[in-house]
């Protein structure tokens, strides 16, 4: 369209970086000639003492995607299979299957989360790796977390378990529901995290993965490792880990956003998913694919999706104006 009024298809922060990071970017730009050696490794001391980890515990990536793709790659090697939710996000299993691996979906429960039960009676001699997106993407639901540890301390010992927390930050308390623990016990469990969420660095890229060490060992050969991210992007990592206060009034705004977003769809007629992430999902009343055009025809850029044979509408959380640009298109559709 002429102008993209509002861009709610992609699961960003649009309220953007804190100050402290922003500081950060232009402060690195007279240094950035060099390799940031330092500044990576001060980001990574500081990742390894606040999670309570050990350095070979630790792999740095340009956002979380690499450690995705570094999984999928070791693990489809001699025809693996991964077992994952669906719907969930699905760049791990979908390159699973571009390397030769085998991918086994398993349907939602009635109230749209994760089936651990029916994921772990599926596991078998060719299972290489589980698959578990918590918040899960595209249904913005999240797992009880004592039933996800009870989960990964009684399948571990099997199958790895690969657990992506890209949306953790959304949460009101991210540690409680975070399987970190789970490492620092010694299971055979791997964690991604992003800054690419609440921290708003989309654009920036930095992520990491938290496993044993061995495993992440071999993870780390299919990626370049710390050398990825750029200076600029590790200062502002640096900047904005520990800035409480900003990332307190990004989620407060993404509530605000997102309690109009629940008015308006329950105005409409609509129900909806209750979210635990920076995006709600709920069903539609006409054609998805249908919907998605017609909306960006207004400006308004949203996605659509198939569930349970029903189309369905994923909507990210934007800044107030950008849900008000939402809610005139939507209700000139609806």
């Amino acid at each position: 369209p002429p102008e993209l009024k509002a861009r709610l298809f992609a699961n960003e922060n649009p309220f953007g970086r804190g100050d402290k990071a922003k500081k950060a970017v232009a402060a690195a730009l007279a240094d950035s000639y060099m390799y940031p050696f330092m500044v990576v490794r001060e980001l990574e001391s500081k990742i390894i003492s606040t999670e309570s980890i050990r350095d070979s515990q630790l792999l740095m990536s340009a956002g979380s995607s690499p450690i995705l793709l570094a999984a999928a790659m070791h693990f489809a090697r001699n025809g693996g299979a991964v077992i994952s939710g669906d719907p969930s996000y699905d760049d791990l299993p979908e390159k699973v299957k571009r390397f030769g691996g085998n991918w086994v979906k398993v349907p939602l429960t009635g109230d749209y989360k994760l089936d651990l039960d029916a994921i772990e009676k599926k596991i078998d001699g060719n299972t290489s790796l589980i698959y578990i997106c918590n918040p899960n993407n595209p249904t913005a639901t999240v797992l009880d977390p004592d039933r996800l540890r009870a989960f990964c301390a009684k399948v571990s010992p099997k199958v790895p378990i690969f657990v992506d927390e890209a949306y953790i930050d959304y949460l009101d308390d991210p540690k409680a529901y975070s399987m970190i623990d789970c490492v620092q016990k010694g299971m055979n469990v791997v964690i991604a995290r992003t800054f690419s969420k609440l921290h708003g660095f989309a654009g920036l890229r930095v992520g990491y993965g938290i496993g044993q060490p061995d495993l992440m060992n071999q993870l780390e050969r299919y990626t370049n490792g710390n050398m990825c991210i750029s200076a600029t992007s590790a200062s502002a990592a640096l900047a904005s880990y520990d800035d409480a206060d900003y990332l307190k009034n990004a989620l407060q705004k993404t509530t605000a956003s997102k309690e109009f977003l629940y008015k308006l769809l329950k105005a409409e007629g609509y129900e909806y998913i209750p979210s635990a992430a920076n995006f709600v999902m709920f069903p539609l009343k006409m054609n998805g694919g249908r919907l998605v055009e017609e909306m960006m025809k207004r400006g308004v850029g949203i996605r659509d999706w198939k569930l349970n044979g029903k189309d369905w509408c994923r909507v990210s959380i934007g800044r107030m104006d950008q849900m008000e640009a939402f809610a005139e298109a939507f209700k000139q559709l609806s």
